[in-house]
């Protein structure tokens, strides 16, 4: 199976360094993933991250930013995916996770349902304009589609993924 040891020296044979921060507070875990490219004789690039947070659930985990950037930075979205999986299921009860497909523009909110689908995420419920949506929508910070995925399955399709950038 694939862990974070093995992803670790994956991002290294690329030239990338992955790092993982958690800080607990209360049983929640804020987490924070993220891949830079080293440089020589400065710090490292910061190419993508991704920000969330894991309740002690089997459905715990809350997966909120993710940002990448940068040229040849391929490689750098499934190696924060395959990370993100492969933490929680070594670490957490969690084995499910959940997102927040934001609806800024349509164009780019489909083109995040299409992404997070190739993830294995599938729709929960649309978070609109509501009184009932109001918790979940500043908890997320806007509205869109609420999605949830397998940590599993993700970590599968995120390494096939990675596989396949060479």
């Amino acid at each position: 199976m694939l862990n974070l040891e093995v992803l670790e020296r994956q991002a290294r044979e690329r030239g990338l360094l992955l790092r993982l921060q958690v800080q607990g507070l209360a049983g929640v875990r804020g987490l924070r993933v993220g891949v830079a490219r080293a440089r020589a004789e400065q710090p490292p690039l910061l190419l993508g991250e991704l920000k969330g947070w894991c309740l002690p659930l089997a459905d715990g985990l809350r997966l909120d930013t993710m940002r990448v950037q940068g040229e040849r930075s391929e490689a750098v979205g499934p190696l924060i995916w395959a990370a993100t999986f492969a933490w929680a299921l070594e670490e957490t009860p969690c084995r499910s996770a959940r997102l927040l497909a934001i609806r800024d523009g349509e164009q780019q909110h489909r083109r995040l349902v299409r992404y997070f689908r190739r993830l294995g995420f599938t729709p929960l419920r649309e978070l609109a304009g509501g009184p009932l949506d109001l918790a979940p929508r500043l908890l997320w910070g806007g509205a869109g589609l609420l999605m949830q995925g397998d940590c599993d399955e993700g970590l599968q399709r995120s390494a096939r993924w990675l596989t396949s950038i060479r």
